[in-house]
């Protein structure tokens, strides 16, 4: 008897093992069902946010202020997608936009606003400000942008379109459809949440493709993913928005740019002791500099000159600079108002001395102030252009952050905004702190050269030469220490040192230039030059034409002689290198 109870407990077991196993597969299969069947999501998420929401580039973008009629966006959003230019003057309390030529004004809760000093009156105020918000009056603004906008119904949109932008027009099939297949998914699955739903036949905009899904766009601005068996594609559009805006005719001139400047530091050169310069064609006289942080002018200008000049047939580009002063250029250039005040005076300048171009050398300057510098030279470039003149800069090669003398140039902004980027290209070796060495080095030039062509065009870049070479003198002291001291010699002085010490250069390959030593045993002390001569001008010259850049400059016109002219003459050197 108990063998045969035995045997039944171990059948029953034996069925309830197989039954389990049977229901823990059973359950493990519904389960990769379940998660594998792509079941559509019911949670649906809200698309834009806030009231009359900003739909730009397929994104809201902020939200339209609507006072009457008239609607207004932030200036944020027109900073951050349409022109980071835009600025706000504290001053002045106006909204500042500058265009290729044009600089506008908008004062805020004004029913006027200038372009270029003219006055354009509204019926309501351009700029207004709530919460602590800027917000800019959208259709005055249209002129000056290459966009547009449309109202979308039902969400109260605004739908800013910019120049260029594409997408095609689709519709919906005609076939009835599981509304879950047609609502609109915020990824290209049937699992994630949907922004709405659509209708057999609804039109929409196709933006993109993602997998087996299109991203389309409702006629109220919603868009969400839709799978492309229920969309068929139809004809493309493609949003074109023309701007007018007045061309710029640069004076011309014969050839590639030769400038030399003319350092006037008290008064002005008697012309009459001014040799011939072979190849130059613009000479640009160090005139006008910042007086005062009220933006007044210092002016050494002369009109005699000028008119000689122009006889002689060179252009005139007048010299401004900031007097080198951080905290004058800070105070001067912090403000609307006093930028205009400066620009207005070279306005009146550039006609009283019958100038073709200004030259801005800004140097000197504090790293954080260089956005004041930008937004000086796009506000100044309108007018001057306006009056037909040549707007030109100079910089310098990067040397890292914090260098007052390098680091707050915005090269790339800048040279979006003048006609030509002068870039100073020497100082290598200054005084004690760098030690005895060349002015500029060819391969130090070449390297920066190489560079800033990252980040400028050629055809706007102009290289600037030295005509000078330092003489460093290094003495050592009583007690073992070296003192090294420079001082700059023109090139018919440094010819002269050479011959009072009887010394024949030669050539030293680190630098590209003819060197020449001498030592002074009654002063303990070696004197070195690296010259600039006619072999090392050439050079310069021949690396303008290698990288075809717009031209050379030359610091300065007193440090030349007639060899510099010959040698600098970017005809000859162009025609050399085409042989």
């Amino acid at each position: 008897m108990a063998r045969v109870i035995y045997h039944k407990d171990k059948i029953v077991a034996t069925k309830w093992i197989i039954g389990g196993l049977i229901g823990a597969c059973l359950l493990i299969l519904s389960s990769i069902f379940l998660y594998l069947y792509p079941f559509a999501s019911t949670d649906k998420k809200v698309y834009f946010q806030g009231e009359n929401p900003i739909l730009y580039s397929g994104l809201q973008k902020g939200n339209v202020l609507i006072e009457g009629d008239t609607l207004f966006v932030p200036i944020t959003f027109m900073q951050e997608n349409i022109d980071d230019s835009i600025t706000y003057d504290e001053k002045s309390k106006s909204v500042i936009i500058t265009t290729k030529d044009k600089v506008v004004q908008m004062p805020t809760d004004s029913l006027t606003y200038f372009v270029n000093d003219k006055t354009v009156d509204l019926q309501l105020s351009p700029i207004i400000s709530k919460n602590g918000e800027i917000f800019i009056a959208l259709d005055p603004i249209l002129s000056f942008y290459p966009i547009q906008y449309k109202k979308l119904p039902e969400s109260k949109a605004i739908w800013i379109q910019k120049d260029g932008e594409q997408y095609e027009n689709g519709r919906l099939i005609d076939k009835d459809v599981n509304k879950e297949k047609l609502r609109l998914r915020t990824e290209p699955s049937w699992r994630s949440p949907y922004t709405a739903e659509m209708t057999k036949n609804e039109l929409v905009t196709i933006e993109g493709a993602k997998e087996d899904f299109y991203l389309v766009r409702k006629a109220n601005g919603i868009s969400g993913y839709l799978k492309k068996d229920y969309v068929s594609k139809q004809d493309t559009v493609k949003i074109n928005i023309s701007r007018e805006s007045k061309t710029f005719q640069m004076p011309k001139l014969d050839g590639p740019i030769q400038l030399t400047w003319e350092a006037v530091y008290t008064k002005n050169p008697d012309t009459t002791k001014i040799a011939n310069m072979t190849g130059v064609n613009v000479i640009s006289p160090t005139w006008f500099s910042l007086a005062g942080s009220d933006g007044s002018i210092k002016n050494l200008a002369s009109l005699d000159f000028s008119k000689w000049a122009q006889a002689k047939g060179y252009q005139v580009w007048g010299v401004f600079s900031n007097a080198f002063d951080p905290k004058l250029t800070h105070e001067a250039l912090k403000d609307f108002e006093t930028r205009q005040t400066i620009i207005r005076q070279l306005l009146h300048f550039s006609q009283m001395y019958q100038l073709q171009g200004i030259n801005f050398d800004i140097e000197n300057v504090n790293q954080e102030d260089g956005p004041f510098v930008t937004q000086f030279m796009r506000e100044a470039a309108p007018y001057l252009h306006d009056a037909g003149l040549v707007v030109s800069m100079d910089i310098t090669f990067s040397a890292g952050d914090n260098n007052n003398w390098s680091s707050f140039y915005e090269r790339p902004k800048l040279a979006q905004i003048v006609d030509y980027l002068i870039v100073m290209a020497y100082d290598e070796h200054t005084g004690a702190s760098s030690g005895a060495g060349s002015v500029a080095s060819l391969p130090w030039v070449e390297r920066n050269l190489q560079n800033l062509l990252l980040e400028v065009s050629n055809e706007r870049l102009v290289l600037g030469v030295p005509l000078y070479a330092r003489l460093w003198k290094e003495q050592t002291n009583a007690d073992g220490s070296t003192e090294v001291t420079a001082k700059a010699l023109a090139m018919d002085q440094v010819k002269t040192w050479l011959a009072e010490k009887g010394l024949t250069p030669s050539y030293d390959e680190a630098s590209g230039q003819n060197y020449a030593e001498y030592d002074d045993e009654a002063e303990n002390a070696t004197y070195k030059i690296w010259l600039e001569d006619e072999s090392s001008l050439q050079k310069r010259a021949a690396l303008a034409v290698k990288y075809e850049l717009a031209g050379v400059g030359t610091w300065s016109r007193f440090f030349g002689d007639q060899t510099a002219w010959t040698a600098l003459d970017l005809k000859a050197a162009m025609a050399l290198t085409h042989k």
